[in-house]
């Protein structure tokens, strides 16, 4: 909220179950575009930050992307984490480009995404008919002394995962439990954690 985002839970429930019309969200993304939808919005008031918590149903199998299309771009590596600058490839329809964050998964034995940003351009605002009138000075009419307001154009969306929470925890499991059950806190993670360093379990 201090950077001016406006927090949210949006619905779970959306269209597109089967024999009914509704389904249950994959991204909190869905329902927050439809708040705009069919609406123009000034410039001055730009942009518009929404943050929102929400589940994500999906019926992923852990294989996305076990076999890749094209070549990425890797901006940052560590240990247990790089970030990808996606192949065009493996892109989706709405994004014009997007970043992934990815963390080490033992379990499957390669990096899975925990995190991605999305630059959509104006694909979704298109199909939402989210538009924005500018701010310029009032255009001169066809009649003389009569000014019309500037044509509207679409925004561009961005969307985000900030983190996926249970991908997140297995990842924290998997590369920090010990032997003994204990998990160690990764540093950046321990100010969140009461400056903890270690969760130790309470029965053995």
């Amino acid at each position: 909220m201090k950077k001016g985002y406006t927090p949210l839970t949006t619905p779970e429930i959306v269209y597109s179950i089967d024999g009914t019309d509704q389904c249950l969200i994959g991204t909190a993304e869905i329902p927050l575009g439809g708040i705009h939808m069919d609406s123009i919005l000034l410039k001055s008031a730009l942009p518009l930050k929404y943050i929102a918590f929400s589940h994500c149903f999906r019926t992923e199998a852990g294989a996305a992307g076990a076999a890749t299309k094209g070549l990425y771009r890797v901006h940052q590596f560590s240990k247990a984490e790089i970030t990808l600058d996606m192949a065009t490839a493996d892109l989706g329809a709405p994004a014009y480009r997007k970043f992934d964050i990815e963390a080490w998964m033992p379990g499957f034995g390669r990096f899975g995404e925990i995190s991605s940003a999305s630059n959509c351009t104006d694909y979704q605002s298109r199909r939402l008919g989210i538009r924005y009138r500018p701010s310029e000075s009032l255009q001169t009419g066809p009649k003389k002394g009569k000014a019309n307001p500037p044509a509207t154009k679409f925004v561009h969306t961005l969307n985000a995962t900030a983190c996926a929470v249970p991908k997140m925890m297995v990842c924290l499991l998997e590369n920090y439990q010990q032997e003994d059950g204990s998990v160690v806190i990764p540093e950046p993670l321990r100010p969140f954690m009461g400056d903890i360093d270690l969760i130790k379990p309470k029965l053995k």
